[in-house]
C-alpha cells in the first residue's frame, strides 16, 4: 500500500525513539516521509524512511 500525505502511520522501527508513536503523514519527498505527531500541548514533525512505517488500519467501532 503506497504512504500518502494525510495517512495515518506507525513507526515500526524497534531501535527508533519513535517505535510504537502513531501520527500522520505530512509530506513524501525525496524518499522521506514527513510524519506529524501530536500529543496534549506538544507537537512534533519527524522525518522517517519509507521502511520504518506501517499504514494504521481504522478500527471498526462497536454498535
Amino acid at each position: 500500500m503506497m504512504i500518502l500525505p494525510g495517512s495515518p502511520i506507525r513507526i515500526t522501527n524497534v531501535d527508533d525513539t519513535y517505535f510504537g508513536f502513531e501520527g500522520q503523514v505530512q509530506r513524501v519527498s525525496d524518499g522521506k516521509i514527513a510524519v506529524l505527531f501530536e500529543g496534549g500541548n506538544w507537537d512534533k514533525l519527524v522525518t522517517f524512511k519509507p521502511s520504518d512505517l506501517e499504514i494504521v488500519k481504522p478500527m471498526r467501532g462497536k454498535k
